[in-house]
């Protein structure tokens, strides 16, 4: 979401007054991406032109083999270990929270294979968003050419999109419309767990808020 934001605002800066982007990532090979390192293995023209549409749970198969460890057992036993610090009510609460995340981590619709094969190709495989030449409907994305205050949001414990990944945007667009924000958490805490949400909605609206006074 936050790479076709970076694309719509570029491509048609008249619309976009302002831009907050999260865990958005920019440049697809850094040293400690390991989704760039597998997509390099990849034939993305045979797995496009096998499925069609990719399927969701491929996917989210895919992201839960990057930390196989915390993402298939150790959530579990962490899960098991907290019930036995809560009275029974705290207990089902925390239950009730688990299970809403495990079926919001799970509920992945099946992606477009050719904008799947598009984006892979472009962006991991030969990271034209970075340098300039990644194009959508035929037109060049230039993210040097943002004319609009950009609040750049990224997690210090992302393992999808490594703080590197996104903080090269400081170097893109004018020092004068670029903020940033790092936030001690991980991809999904960035939107789940208590330090960010009492942090980043906080910090986007007082940027909002200081870039509407500023015009």
């Amino acid at each position: 979401g936050g790479v076709l934001s970076l694309c719509y605002a570029s491509l048609h800066s008249e619309k976009v007054s302002a831009l907050a982007t999260v865990v958005t990532p920019v440049d697809f090979q850094t040293p400690d991406n390991l989704l760039s390192h597998w997509s390099q293995l990849l034939d993305i023209d045979l797995v496009a032109d096998s499925m069609g549409n990719i399927p969701g749970p491929m996917l989210s198969s895919m992201f839960k083999s990057l930390r196989p460890g915390k993402l298939l057992m150790e959530k579990y036993l962490d899960l098991v270990d907290s019930l036995d610090k809560l009275d029974e009510g705290d207990r089902r609460r925390r239950i009730t929270m688990f299970l809403a995340m495990e079926r919001w981590i799970s509920d992945s619709p099946d992606q477009s294979g050719q904008a799947f094969r598009e984006f892979v190709k472009g962006c991991y495989q030969q990271n034209l968003l970075v340098k300039g030449r990644f194009r959508v409907g035929g037109r060049r994305v230039e993210l040097s050419s943002l004319p609009m205050p950009v609040l750049n949001i990224f997690a210090s414990q992302d393992h999808l999109v490594p703080p590197d990944a996104s903080r090269v945007l400081a170097g893109l667009i004018p020092e004068e419309n670029y903020q940033e924000l790092e936030i001690d958490t991980g991809h999904i805490g960035m939107f789940v767990s208590r330090s960010a949400l009492t942090k980043m909605p906080a910090a986007v609206s007082s940027w909002l808020q200081e870039t509407v006074e500023a015009k």
